[in-house]
């Protein structure tokens, strides 16, 4: 916390892929509720309230909510959607972005991993044009991608390929010998097999025309409002019941 004492948000990009690789499971044992729930209110209360506490308390969903809004069930999600393999790089990328974890985790379609890492370099490019409104992009964006998902099927046109889960069990019992995750570089995720290049290739050109027709829906935060408290945007994921 001393670390990112003055910036509370920049440390979801270093927590999110170091909290996945401490610990290791699978997406049904992630899925238990009951284990964020344990951490945020017995392990490490303090992380929850320092991170999202707004003038005086952090919102009770911090510590006992849904996977976007939970404090650590929100960061081993983005880091387990939006990690490329072994590769945990995307997701320091995507946490840049707020309105990522606020607003796209909650979709659907993101558990398709072409899209995910199609969404992460439209969302890179943004931020290295620095474009304005970054944020409010990234919202329309993920609205348009879920809307067209309804109709198009992001697998027909990125194909990809089934993870390797014998390599992620194998990582999964690698725990109980493994040493701590380093601080100062990117620790290693499961070598379950990476998305395509040429299947995130495929998608770009359509978000990238998606982006540019979305309504563009601006909203202002007010100096009291807390940073990174999700507003009521966006589809519903429920991985509660999402047992693969």
């Amino acid at each position: 916390m001393r670390r990112f004492r003055d910036d509370r948000a920049a440390a979801d990009g270093w927590l999110a892929p170091r909290l996945h690789a401490t610990l290791r499971m699978t997406r049904a044992e992630a899925a238990d509720s009951r284990l964020w729930n344990f951490l945020a209110m017995l392990v490490a209360p303090d992380y929850v309230v320092w991170r999202h506490k707004g003038k005086e308390i952090a919102p009770t969903a911090r510590f006992s909510g849904r996977h976007y809004t939970q404090a650590f069930a929100r960061l081993w999600w983005a880091a387990e959607l939006f990690r490329n393999g072994d590769d945990y790089s995307p997701v320091e990328s995507a946490c840049r972005v707020q309105d990522v974890l606020n607003t796209t985790l909650r979709l659907d379609v993101i558990d398709h991993r072409p899209t995910a890492q199609a969404m992460v370099a439209v969302t890179v490019r943004l931020l290295d044009e620095g474009t304005a409104q970054v944020g409010d992009r990234v919202n329309a964006l993920s609205s348009a991608v879920n809307a067209a998902g309804s109709t198009l099927m992001y697998e027909a046109l990125a194909p990809d390929e089934p993870a390797d889960f014998d390599e992620l069990h194998d990582w999964i019992l690698e725990s109980e010998h493994c040493p701590a995750v380093p601080w100062d570089r990117l620790p290693d995720g499961p070598d379950d097999g990476r998305v395509r290049p040429s299947a995130v290739e495929a998608l770009l050109p359509l978000f990238e025309k998606l982006l540019l027709e979305a309504p563009l829906r601006r909203r202002g935060r007010t100096p009291s409002e807390p940073v990174g408290v999700p507003r009521p945007r966006g589809v519903s994921l429920q991985k509660e019941s999402d047992l693969s």
